[in-house]
């Protein structure tokens, strides 16, 4: 079974939820692309008025500053937007990954990495947010600039708007190779960074091996290794970025005093192409410093775009993961159904009433199965030739076959990695199979229900995580089912009653690390 989330399916949910917002945004991107155009077209014609002897009308100067304004709020209402749309969708992808996780068999965890599903939590969404706060959004953004600024050089001044349309797509080419030259020694530095935080874990959990074999030469060695390589990594990257404004810098001092030399020439041809007021050529100054701005902000939302997409595609590849099968409710009544007539068989009480037909418990070299039962007549727990691998050329059991009737109290023993706690977790339903079949009450484990499965099992694995909370929520993991009353009875058959009630808010207590012992966690 696949999910029904997709990373565009978020993506245009969370528009459709934020309608008016996404039409504000869309206002606000195309208003402070217009409204920077007008400032400095209101500032060449105060700039005439002044040149021509004459005084510039106040509401002239009220409307440059208006402008300026405007401007701003508009810009600063498109970051703002920006933000916030971009949090939503992180939240959106966010909640789809964490339904998803609670959704995958256990042996999803087996084939895929930890820490490369963490990192679809984090750093792959923090990229697809990016994809509209420094993506797509602020390209449209840049790109209506620089369509404006163009189209109003292209008015006022035809021979500087065909100079820089020969003169931008050189800035361009040479504004993406430089941006890959510095992402490329940028990946490198953190490489080299995280290879030098490596070593610092490992120094000290083998400091006392290294102080006892005289290896403090090697690890130093080892860091100046990789500390080395990050100094000339980031010394590239600063190469780079040294190098690039100059060129621009001095790109638009060379555009801007060829265009101001031909607007000066006597010539009516040049003049008919470059020539301009006093006002105009201040305008055409302003626009030209900022026409190359956009270009390199362009450049680097493609860089942005590149890694959104593939951020993108991880996280789809992600929540495209098979879930687990749907279990079966029918299998999960009829095996409760054989589980009390094994109870009523046997004159158990304990069966009949807490429904709890095999109580299950691993170790690291033993495990038992037990059925407080007495009769013998009902098949608890059946393998039918099964053969199961983590890893599919590593079988850790083959050709098992084996059968557990009420009333019968079996144990386990092997040595490590023979295979038991892998059998509790075939019998708890976490992973089934390659081949044959396990069965509780002559129904697939795998099928089971949560619900039926958590009433029939109880599991204390060898290594143990608690969950936040106080002493009650640790016995119930908040499971609505089990009552206050419940959980006291858990602790009085576990021996910890006396312990508990003796603490100063009792089972209210909040869990921390040195509350219990690792057996009494356990």
């Amino acid at each position: 079974m696949k999910t029904e989330h997709s990373v565009l399916k978020v993506i245009l949910r969370t528009v459709k939820q934020n309608k008016g917002m996404c039409v504000t945004l869309f206002a606000a991107v195309l208003g402070s692309a217009v409204f920077a155009l007008l400032p400095p077209l209101v500032l060449a014609k105060a700039i005439d008025y002044l040149t021509a002897g004459q005084t510039f009308p106040f509401a002239l100067a009220l409307s440059y500053f208006g402008l300026l304004l405007l401007t701003n709020a508009a810009t600063s209402l498109r970051e703002s937007l920006l933000t916030i749309f971009g949090q939503r969708i992180t939240h959106g992808l966010r909640t789809v990954l964490c339904q998803k996780i609670s959704l995958l068999p256990a042996d999803s965890f087996v084939s895929h990495d930890s820490g490369a599903i963490a990192s679809r939590f984090v750093g792959d969404v923090d990229t697809v947010e990016e994809l509209f706060t420094s993506g797509i959004i602020s390209m449209f953004a840049d790109a209506c600039t620089m369509i404006g600024i163009y189209a109003v050089l292209w008015q006022k001044n035809r021979g500087l708007a065909i100079t820089l349309l020969a003169v931008l797509p050189l800035i361009a080419l040479f504004t993406r190779h430089v941006q890959k030259k510095m992402l490329a020694a940028q990946m490198d530095s953190r490489k080299a960074a995280a290879r030098t935080s490596g070593l610092v874990p490992e120094t000290i959990h083998c400091i006392r091996m290294i102080h006892v074999f005289g290896k403090e030469g090697f690890m130093r060695k080892r860091y100046d290794r990789t500390l080395q390589e990050g100094y000339a990594a980031m010394e590239r990257t600063n190469f780079y970025d040294a190098l690039y404004s100059p060129v621009i810098l001095i790109t638009d001092a060379l555009v801007t005093g060829v265009v101001m030399l031909l607007s000066a020439s006597s010539g009516p041809e040049v003049r008919m192409f470059f020539g301009m007021s006093v006002g105009t050529a201040v305008a055409v100054i302003s626009y030209i410093s900022r026409i190359f701005s956009p270009i390199e902000s362009i450049g680097m939302e493609i860089q942005t775009i590149q890694e959104a997409l593939a951020g993108a595609k991880r996280v789809g590849e992600f929540l495209e993961l098979p879930t687990r099968l749907e279990t079966s409710e029918d299998a999960g009544e009829k095996a409760m159904v054989e589980l009390g007539r094994a109870g009523a068989a046997s004159g158990s009480d304990y069966a009949a009433a807490a429904g709890s037909g095999c109580a299950a418990a691993a170790g690291s070299d033993r495990a038992a199965v037990a059925e407080p039962a007495k009769s013998p007549a009902v098949a608890c727990i059946s393998l039918e030739d099964v053969s199961f691998g983590y890893e599919e050329e590593k079988m850790v059991l083959k050709h098992l076959s084996f059968e557990i009737k009420t009333g019968e109290q079996v144990t386990m023993t092997g040595r490590t990695g023979a295979g038991k706690s892998t059998i509790f977790k075939l019998l708890l339903g976490l992973y089934r199979p390659q081949k044959g079949c396990v069965k509780i009450y002559g129904q697939d484990a795998y099928l089971l229900p949560d619900s039926i499965r958590r009433r029939l099992f109880g599991c204390v694995e060898q290594s143990f995580k608690r969950v936040p909370g106080t002493v009650l929520e640790q016995i119930t993991l908040s499971d609505p089912m089990i009552s206050r009353e419940d959980a006291v009875e858990a602790a009085k058959l576990a021996g910890l009653h006396e312990v508990i009630a003796g603490m100063e808010q009792g089972y209210d207590t909040p869990c921390t690390d040195a509350l219990f012992s690792q057996g009494q966690w356990q």
